[in-house]
């Protein structure tokens, strides 16, 4: 089993910066790819941003290219989404993912663990 914990989640205004944590614990070594999701209020959970854990290799939804950045310190077993130019329409719940399968997929489903989300409010 894997644990996901989720941090630095928060209030920001439109045009500002926040830094989101998750931190991985457990049999770590069997993780290929971990990502980001996001789901806002009545909406579904959506594909943010993936890093591959063996190499830091990237791939981010249109939404955020530009915006967002995805790192991982492999000695801290932790990945970060520095997210930059913030909007209202970024406000959501986000939630770290981490999965086994080497294909790069961008729907929940193709993911095997999640963390317990944290939440981004952007004000405008």
């Amino acid at each position: 089993q894997v644990q996901l914990v989720e941090s630095g989640g928060g209030l920001v205004q439109a045009g500002g910066s926040l830094r989101i944590s998750c931190a991985a614990s457990g049999r770590i070594f069997s993780i290929y790819r971990m990502c980001w999701f996001r789901q806002a209020p009545g909406k579904e959970r959506d594909f943010v941003a993936a890093i591959r854990w063996s190499d830091g290799s990237t791939y981010y939804a249109d939404s955020v290219k530009g915006r967002f950045t995805i790192s991982r310190d492999n000695a801290k077993n932790t990945v970060y989404l520095q997210m930059n130019s913030l909007q209202p329409e970024d406000t959501a719940v986000y939630y770290c993912a981490a999965r086994r399968d080497m294909v790069l997929v961008t729907t929940p489903r193709g993911y095997d663990y999640w963390g317990q989300g944290t939440r981004v409010t952007v004000s405008s």
